[in-house]
């Protein structure tokens, strides 16, 4: 903005110029406009269902959930970080099997609604398990897991069933996928960063039993989406089918994932996550109890955490602004190295060469942190887009479960693995002597899904798409009976059974 004055020979009063005041304005209304746009294009409960689950429940619940139960398995629990590691690895297993739930909102509409029900569904499951865990004292640890496990199935199916959403509009809208990815992983970070934030603050306070009876809000909010999402009833469904949907879905996901340009690609997937060995379990415990380490307290560990969580946001706006017209193969290359590379500071930071190079370790880790979110969001990105782009016409929803849940699966592994590297190199509550040496083989393993990118369809991310035959678009007709339905199956699978 530019201000200047000038002299007016009537009175030789001053008239203040401002530039640049539109520029300005565009700039701050600009996301306005954007949200507007796609409000109209796909209907504001649309928007706001993603704003719910990716931002308040997933990012702002997930974040807080994430830093309680580190706190809760450290502190209340009292378990090793290789244990924790494989423990909470277990939370994620609703995760793997996503395609159940993909199924059964596609195949099986309760009270004539396909979505819905299941958005409240998923509320109810959520407030009753983070109630069970914040209320009862003494709770076995088994016994926690399996309340955790269903706070993270309820979350699963809330997430499943807005994928299924996003995945059909994403084939419907084509030219705006990846504005809805962007949506969705903005939305995703600033709740991160709001959860981060609060959650040393709130641990602090109220203790790790007490944010999960905060965690009740987010799932409340699951079950107010479902009441008020736009959907069309589909009248005289016939329960008697359900099983042979179930079969048709299973047959119709099995062709489509014979097609090489969708399962070469879910490969790289599970291969790139799998391999990116996750040990956070052990850095934790050395940021917040090893007398060598930083010794971050509470609020210092959510503070972090939440600044970490800029660098999330920095990551889809770059992909936004900067990258989502690039070709799949070109961008999954460079976030791979830069991956990797981005381990290296954690590295830097466990053999304390930061302060050796006169950097506090405060400031180093911000600094680690900001730098490993982003890149990490830019790896994710273009992976979720072309995910959404691999899903059939008819089954999104089952079919983007599926895919997800080999990306979970991935996660899973990386977090078995990860607890196995810490065992096996005896790192413990108190024992972090090689912790560097974990560290190092993950950062080297990083660069491995690079051997297998050949996996990865060469095309830009929007022009990119399934032979249609696989994706069913075989006539007209089929894709306007789809609509009418509302996602049923019965379309792909008639077409399919015409191959």
């Amino acid at each position: 903005m530019v201000v200047e004055e000038q002299n007016l020979e009537s009175g030789g009063s001053v008239r203040v110029v401002i530039k640049g005041e539109s520029h300005l304005r565009n700039v701050l209304w600009g996301p306005v406009r954007w949200i507007k746009m796609l409000a109209k294009e796909l209907h504001w409960s649309f928007v706001f269902g993603v704003v719910s689950l990716y931002g308040i429940n997933q990012g702002l619940g997930g974040s807080l959930g994430r830093v309680a139960t580190e706190y809760y398995m450290k502190d209340v629990q009292k378990v090793q970080p290789s244990e924790s590691q494989a423990l909470t690895a277990i939370t994620k297993i609703p995760w793997i099997i996503k395609p159940l739930w993909g199924i059964l909102t596609d195949v099986l509409p309760i009270y004539g609604f396909h979505r819905r029900p299941y958005f409240v569904l998923a509320g109810v499951l959520g407030v009753v398990s983070m109630l069970f865990i914040s209320v009862l004292g003494n709770l076995h640890l088994y016994l926690a897991l399996l309340w955790m496990t269903i706070a993270s199935a309820a979350m699963a199916i809330a997430d499943v069933t807005i994928d299924a959403c996003t995945a059909y509009n994403s084939i419907k809208h084509p030219s705006l996928a990846s504005d809805m990815q962007s949506l969705c992983s903005l939305s995703s970070s600033i709740g991160a960063l709001l959860g981060f934030f609060m959650s040393g603050i709130l641990v602090h306070l109220v203790g790790s039993k007490g944010v999960f009876g905060l965690l009740t809000l987010p799932f409340a909010l699951a079950s107010v989406v479902g009441m008020v999402f736009s959907e069309s009833h589909v009248p005289g469904f016939s329960y008697k089918q359900v099983n042979q949907k179930f079969i048709d879905a299973g047959r119709a996901m099995w062709r489509t994932m014979k097609c090489s340009d969708v399962w070469r690609p879910s490969l790289y997937m599970y291969i790139s996550l799998a391999l990116s060995l996750n040990i956070h379990e052990g850095l934790f415990y050395w940021f917040t109890d090893s007398k060598d380490g930083p010794l971050f307290a509470q609020e210092t560990v959510g503070f972090i955490l939440s600044i970490g969580s800029v660098g999330s946001i920095l990551g889809a706006t770059l992909y936004q602004l900067v990258l989502k017209d690039h070709a799949f193969r070109g961008i999954c290359l460079w976030t791979q190295l830069l991956f990797a590379l981005a381990g290296m500071l954690d590295l830097i930071l466990v053999l304390r060469l930061n302060l050796k190079l006169g950097l506090p370790d405060y400031l180093f880790i911000v600094v680690d942190e900001v730098a490993s979110q982003m890149i990490g969001r830019l790896k994710w990105m273009p992976l979720l887009v072309l995910t959404s782009k691999l899903c059939p016409h008819g089954i999104e929803g089952t079919f983007f479960a599926l895919l997800m849940s080999i990306d979970n699966a991935g996660f899973m592994t990386s977090s078995w693995l990860g607890g196995v590297l810490l065992h096996v190199l005896n790192v413990t509550r108190t024992e972090f002597g090689n912790l560097w040496l974990a560290v190092l083989i993950r950062n080297v393993l990083r660069v491995s899904p690079l051997f297998v990118l050949f996996l990865v369809p060469k095309g830009d991310q929007n022009t990119f798409k399934l032979p249609g035959e696989i994706i069913g678009e075989d006539s007209d007709s089929d894709e306007e009976k789809e609509e009418a339905r509302n996602l049923e199956l019965a379309s792909l699978v008639h077409s399919a059974d015409r191959r």
